[in-house]
Formats: structure tokens, sequence, C-alpha cells
């Protein structure tokens, strides 16, 4: 509802915080096409989420903070195999295995 009342004002840039929090998978994959949809329409998104799979669906470029410091941007590609991103959210030696 709030994405839509936003909407409403024909943002060029449109500030999302967490939109996914609280919804199940099936609600995150519709609100990932409505996302998609909204910036084919010609609006930027800033999208700030901790759910990586919506992330990965929907940004064109990534910016990785780890307590507050960027550590990584790119692509969703690049980002997945950025060993910082790997150390910082999966640990060391998680980081290791995937190298």
């Amino acid at each position: 509802m709030e994405i839509t009342r936003a909407l409403a004002a024909r943002p060029k840039l449109l500030l999302l915080d967490e939109p996914a929090a609280g919804l199940n998978r099936q609600e995150t994959d519709t609100l990932a096409t409505l996302l998609r949809s909204i910036v084919d329409r010609g609006t930027a998104i800033l999208l700030i989420e901790h759910d990586m799979s919506l992330v990965m669906q929907v940004a064109d470029t990534i910016a990785v903070l780890d307590f507050g410091r960027l550590i990584a941007t790119g692509s969703p590609e690049e980002v997945r195999r950025n060993p910082d991103v790997i150390a910082a959210y999966l640990g060391t030696d998680q980081a290791a295995a995937h190298v």
C-alpha cells in the first residue's frame, strides 16, 4: 500500500527500506515482480534489503555494507562471488570453501 501511495507522486527515485520484512516467499516474489515493473516504467529504486533473494532478483547494481563500511559494489553476480562479501555474510570458513 505504501509503495502505491509513494508512486502517486510520480517520483524519479523511490527509496525503499526493507519492503520484504514480514513477507513470505510468495509475497516476496510478487514484490520482486512489482519492483521490476516500476523500474521498467522509468522510476529508479534505491532498495535497502536483507532478503538477498529479492535483491538478486531486482538489482542491477548492488552495494554491500559490513558494519557501515562499503565492502563491494557491482552486478549481482560480481557481488555473489566477492570473497569479502562471502566472508562477511557466511564467515571465513565458508569463504574458503567458496573460493
